[in-house]
């Protein structure tokens, strides 16, 4: 069995490790030639998964439609921004019928479409699965405990991605609430940059749990005027997905609210940094889709105003504290 990996930041190169792992032969598209020469040769990715030690199963290359050539199963990876295009150049070479399963957490900042959204545009006859839940990279990569969920309408494709990246120590739900799924593992991070605030402020637990608690209200409310079922909100796509990036100190969206309480700007932060905080993004967007479903997401509101219009996190805290008094429900 041959799959397709594209994307070898430290997500896509701990699923592309662990699929290696269970004897399949993994293709990998990366973007740096560093990356692709490490991954080749030394079996490692040092830029974005130090100390990592990769399955030989793994071949690494530029050149996606190479990779996705023959694969049973592609993987998507890649950051929300550059997906559509990168659809669009493997598209040509793709079957009917075959297995996309997106595990990227992000929306898309133009269009405010979620990678299923994108992927029906540019591959409208592809069974599509959203990998998503609480999954830090490196534990995974280490073996520990994980269970995430695998959304599609199609049940015969989640069963698929379910056996496909089940392990010993990587379990995998089903899920078929695709839009839900998606909108949780992106609406979270923006969350989580909000909780690095908090901490950067030397506030604690208190503000912490009413953040988390909220933050969870207002992506509900955003996830069924969407059309999403609010039970997956409830479930690992959501609240377990929010409970890992606004508490873990392995999440990026919570290290980026972090420095920014320290001065950092947020364009220091992303010329200084590789990865991705998809927060970013989603923020922008966030607000964007309150707007068009007419529901309100405070938090992503002031998130979005520290991140974009330099407001001091102090006053957004305030701000959001002196709001008008309502029900909890």
């Amino acid at each position: 069995m041959k799959v397709a990996v594209l994307g070898a930041g430290s997500w896509g190169t701990t699923l592309a490790d662990l699929l290696g792992r269970k004897g399949i032969e993994v293709h990998v598209w990366a973007f740096e030639a560093e990356v692709i020469r490490s991954i080749n040769d030394d079996h490692a990715n040092p830029l974005y998964l130090p100390g990592a030690r990769l399955s030989p199963a793994l071949t690494a290359t530029s050149d996606a439609v190479s990779a996705v050539t023959g694969a049973e199963c592609v993987v998507l990876v890649s950051p929300s921004h550059v997906t559509r295009q990168l659809l669009a150049t493997i598209a040509p070479v793709l079957t009917e019928g075959q297995l996309v399963v997106s595990a990227t957490k992000g929306l898309e900042t133009g269009t405010l479409a979620t990678m299923s959204e994108v992927a029906a545009a540019v591959l409208p006859r592809h069974r599509f699965v959203a990998l998503s839940g609480p999954s830090f990279a490196r534990e995974v990569q280490a073996g520990q405990p994980t269970a995430v969920v695998a959304a599609a309408t199609d049940p015969s494709a989640s069963e698929a991605a379910q056996s496909l990246f089940s392990t010993a120590y990587f379990r995998v739900y089903s899920n078929r609430d695709v839009i839900g799924t998606e909108l949780a593992g992106s609406l979270k991070n923006t969350i989580a940059i909000a909780a690095g605030i908090l901490e950067g402020l030397g506030l604690g637990d208190n503000p912490r749990a009413a953040l988390v608690t909220r933050g969870l209200a207002e992506m509900s409310r955003l996830g069924v005027a969407a059309g999403a079922d609010p039970r997956t909100f409830a479930g690992l796509a959501g609240l377990g997905d929010l409970i890992l990036t606004t508490c873990g100190n392995l999440s990026r969206n919570r290290a980026l609210g972090l420095a920014i309480t320290q001065g950092t700007s947020l364009a220091q932060y992303q010329r200084e940094h590789r990865t991705v905080a998809e927060g970013v993004n989603t923020a922008r967007a966030a607000v964007r889709l309150a707007a068009r479903y007419g529901v309100e997401m405070p938090i992503a509101a002031k998130v979005a105003e520290v991140l974009f219009d330099e407001k001091p996190p102090r006053l957004a805290i305030a701000e959001l504290m002196d709001r008008t008094l309502k029900p909890e429900l």
